[in-house]
C-alpha cells in the first residue's frame, strides 16, 4: 500500500512530547507503530481528520512511550564498525573476529572462529566492508530462504500461495509485507540466531491473514511460535 503523503508532527501527553511521522494512504484503518530506532509511524486513511488522529494517538500514548522506553534500553546498539583487524562481527548470533590480509583474490571465508578476508589490493576498511557486505547478502539469501521453508510448513492450512521473498537492507524494520503479498526481509537478519530469523519470517506470514496487529494476529502468532516474546526480546537486544 503506497503512502501518498508524509508529515512530521507531535502531540503533547502530560509532560511528554511524542514526535511522529504521519502518512496518509489508501487504507481503511489507522495504524500506529513504534520502530526499534524509537521512531513513531502513524498511517491513516486519506480523509482522516487530524483531531481524530491525535485523539487516537493520545489514547495509545502510554503504550507508545512504553515501547520507546523499551527500545531505548538497547542503545547504544552495535558500535560503529571500522572494518579493521580484530574487530568482531556477527553471523547467526555468534561473534567472529576479522583477519584481513592481502592475497591473490577477493574472498571472505568463515573458519576457526574468524572471518578470513583476503583482498587483491592493499586492504582498506572500505574494501573490507564491501567484501563483507557482499558475503552477508549471499548468506542472507540462503539462510532466509531456508527459514521461509521451515516457517511456511507451519501454515499448511493457509488458503494462500507461498509468498515471494525480497531481501535487502532496511533502515527501520526487520521485515514487511506488501499489499501484493511480497515478504521483504532485512539482510542483517543473517547476523541474528536462526530462531530470531524464523520469528521475523513467521511474523510476516501471519500478516497474510491479519494485516494489522490485532488480538487475532497475536493469537495466530502465539499458536505457531509459542514464546515469541522472548525471541523478539533476544533479537532487539542484539539490534544487529
Amino acid at each position: 500500500m503506497v503512502a501518498l503523503q508524509n508529515e512530521k508532527r507531535s502531540v503533547i501527553y502530560g509532560r511528554k512530547t511524542i514526535d511522529y511521522s504521519l502518512f496518509y494512504s489508501k487504507r481503511k484503518t489507522m495504524e500506529i507503530a513504534v520502530h526499534p530506532d524509537s521512531t513513531v509511524i502513524v498511517k491513516a486513511p486519506m480523509d482522516s481528520d487530524i483531531l481524530l488522529i491525535e485523539k487516537k494517538i493520545n489514547k495509545r500514548a502510554r503504550w507508545i512511550l512504553k515501547q520507546i522506553n523499551y527500545y531505548k534500553q538497547f542503545t547504544p546498539k552495535t558500535p560503529v564498525r571500522c572494518y579493521i583487524n580484530g574487530e568482531t562481527h556477527l553471523y547467526l548470533g555468534r561473534q567472529y573476529r576479522l583477519k584481513i590480509a592481502q592475497g591473490n583474490e577477493n574472498s571472505v571465508k568463515l573458519t576457526k572462529g574468524f572471518f578470513q578476508i583476503t583482498c587483491r589490493e592493499e586492504p582498506t576498511p572500505e574494501i573490507t566492508k564491501m567484501l563483507l557486505q557482499k558475503w552477508y547478502l549471499e548468506k542472507a539469501h540462503i539462510k532466509i530462504n531456508e527459514s521461509m521453508d521451515r516457517c511456511w510448513s507451519k501454515f499448511y492450512n493457509f488458503p494462500y500461495s507461498k509468498p515471494v521473498i525480497s531481501i535487502k537492507r532496511m533502515q527501520k524494520r526487520w521485515g514487511s509485507l506488501s499489499g501484493k503479498g511480497t515478504v521483504t526481509l532485512n539482510t542483517d537478519l543473517v547476523k541474528a540466531p536462526k530462531e530470531c530469523i524464523d520469528y521475523v519470517v513467521t511474523h510476516e506470514l501471519c500478516h497474510l491473514k491479519y494485516h494489522d496487529h490485532s488480538n487475532e494476529f497475536y493469537k495466530l502468532l502465539d499458536s505457531v511460535t509459542p514464546g515469541w516474546e522472548k525471541i523478539k526480546h533476544k533479537l532487539e537486544l542484539r539490534m544487529v
